[in-house]
């Protein structure tokens, strides 16, 4: 007899108790992962199979999967190409996506208990009352809250900020506020949503005291802070961070481009970019020079910009080259803007900041645990030596 079919044979002798349901459940959905990852990787655990083997495993990652026998710990298996997410959990999170999305776009706009009550049916679930709407609110609320006030750990080297504007209603208008976004990624090259902010302005003083906020919670060893030109971050991450500034160069380019006429600006935009390809920070920057030269007698005032922005637009020239291609922009930002967007957008107009809260860092809880499935999002090349302090634990495995 296997050492798995022993120890289902033992949690049967023990009879229908509720705790032993939750281990039987447990323990099939814990074999069911394990010989699943077997099938895709082509060999069982620390089994030697050459010229067989598919993939490699990666260590576990910690889940709680609710069931009707309660809740159940998880260890899901990590591999070191791609990411594995058992097909078992993916109908209860679909389910739970949709019934949460109908309940709160029904909740925005207003609508009657007896109508949310419809919208869900129309689903094929069973109806809700206004009692069991407050409470998935509150257990949103609850579980949005932990993840973004958890403690943050270890030292962020590189921290990617920008803005999505979101309409909502205030004092009886309808305004549009910002629901500002922090990804780092950290020595272990690993990126993580760290933060999530609504706010009514992009001054100063509010990027200042969001920035705080996460000094509070823990984040430290931050290098390079990536975001658009807004002066009002630039301000904060030199006040707060005491970190160098990358002003995107995506942005700047759109910036560039409109002083320079439509059938230039192909030119113009090849020209810059000569800067972008260069070996070193020092021939990135005589190239720039050298262009904003050539560029400045027929364009005076894009030649000003790039005086201007040298310093910025290049500051991650003085960082390792093998991370360069993904610390020059906000385009990390950029799909999960584009999701949150999307998103909110089938809402419309949110009644007050917190339902904002709800729905986008669900949404970002959501993409951290993605992420944590996924390979290292950065090459480990060069981000032990921006550490500010010893490593806090060792190296994972490469993946």
């Amino acid at each position: 007899m296997t050492t798995a079919t022993m120890a289902l044979a033992e949690l049967t002798e023990k009879g229908a108790d509720i705790d032993v349901l939750r281990q039987m459940v447990q323990f099939m959905a814990q074999r069911l992962m394990e010989i699943d990852v077997e099938g895709r990787c082509g060999a069982g655990y620390d089994e030697k199979a050459p010229g067989l083997r598919l993939n490699s495993r990666n260590g576990y990652r910690e889940r709680v999967w609710d069931t009707r026998a309660g809740s159940v710990e998880l260890r899901i298996p990590k591999l070191r190409q791609g990411s594995y997410f058992p097909e078992f959990l993916e109908p209860r999170r679909t389910a739970e996506k949709a019934l949460t999305a109908v309940i709160q776009e029904a909740y925005v706009q207003g609508i009657s208990t007896r109508s949310v009550d419809e919208l869900v049916k129309a689903l094929g679930m069973s109806g809700v009352s206004k009692s069991q709407v407050s409470r998935l609110c509150a257990e949103l609320d609850e579980r949005v809250g932990a993840f973004l006030n958890r403690p943050i750990e270890g030292d962020w080297p590189y921290l990617w900020i920008d803005a999505t504007y979101i309409k909502t209603r205030e004092a009886g208008r309808i305004v549009s506020v910002a629901a500002i976004v922090a990804v780092g990624v950290n020595t272990q090259g690993d990126r993580e949503v760290l933060g999530m902010k609504v706010g009514h302005s992009e001054a100063e003083p509010f990027w200042t005291e969001f920035l705080r906020s996460l000094n509070r919670r823990g984040l430290r060893g931050v290098k390079l802070v990536i975001s658009d030109s807004h002066e009002g971050i630039k301000a904060a991450a030199a006040k707060v961070l005491k970190a160098t500034w990358q002003r995107c160069r995506v942005h700047f380019m759109r910036n560039a481009l409109a002083h320079a006429g439509k059938t230039q600006r192909r030119m113009v935009s090849a020209a810059i970019g000569t800067a972008f390809v260069q070996e070193s920070a020092e021939s990135a920057r005589t190239q720039w020079r050298s262009v904003a030269d050539q560029l400045r007698p027929k364009f005076p005032k894009l030649g000003a910009l790039m005086d201007e922005a040298e310093h910025d637009v290049l500051a991650f020239t003085t960082f390792p080259k093998a991370h360069w291609s993904q610390i020059y922009s906000t385009n990390p930002l950029e799909r999960l803007n584009a999701e949150i967007k999307r998103r909110t957008n089938v809402v419309g107009i949110f009644p007050n900041d917190a339902a904002i809260t709800r729905l986008v860092g669900a949404m970002m809880l959501e993409q951290n645990d993605e992420w944590s499935l996924n390979r290292r999002y950065m090459q480990l090349e060069g981000l032990q030596a921006l550490s500010d302090t010893a490593p806090t634990r060792l190296p994972a495995v490469a993946r």
